[in-house]
């Protein structure tokens, strides 16, 4: 029987190591569990998920995703926001990430760059944007998606899903 390859609507499990141009670890799932992915529905940057197309379990490969493939060049300037519009229960801090309603009503990611005083300074931009992304990965499953992920476009896991 031949193996499953890389292909959309496959649920793939991948164990990556991502560094920054310097070579600094940025993230990891290396020692923990394997991120898992709906393949052709976006859940991964652009550029690592062509990369993926027909690899098999068990690959093992780097690649450097330019920031036009990965999560775009930076755009716009952070904006200051009262520290009075986010809930008192929530102690801010740097990175920290929100959604805000957008013109459309549509959610729009937003991260917490500083917090000075009563002002929040928060930015559209990723904070990896304008960043080449250099990943290390090994591919460690890949099955056809049940009809159920693909309805909802994103893996549930071998005990199945039940929040939304």
């Amino acid at each position: 029987m031949s193996q499953a390859a890389v292909a959309n609507d496959h649920v793939v499990e991948i164990h990556y190591t991502l560094k920054d141009d310097d070579g600094d670890v940025v993230d990891s799932s290396v020692g923990g569990d394997p991120l898992d992915y709906l393949h052709g529905h976006g859940g991964i940057v652009p550029g690592l998920e062509a990369a993926m197309a027909g690899k098999k379990v068990g690959d093992k490969f780097a690649i450097s995703v330019p920031p036009a493939e990965g999560y775009g060049e930076v755009t716009g300037e952070p904006k200051s926001v009262p520290k009075s519009a986010f809930p008192d229960d929530v102690e801010l801090e740097e990175g920290m990430q929100f959604f805000v309603s957008g013109k459309d009503g549509d959610p729009i990611p937003v991260w917490v760059v500083a917090v000075h005083g009563d002002e929040v300074l928060l930015d559209q931009n990723h904070p990896l944007a304008g960043e080449t992304l250099h990943f290390e990965i090994e591919v460690v499953s890949v099955r056809k998606a049940s009809a159920e992920e693909l309805e909802h476009g994103h893996p549930h896991g071998p005990e199945g899903h039940h929040h939304h």
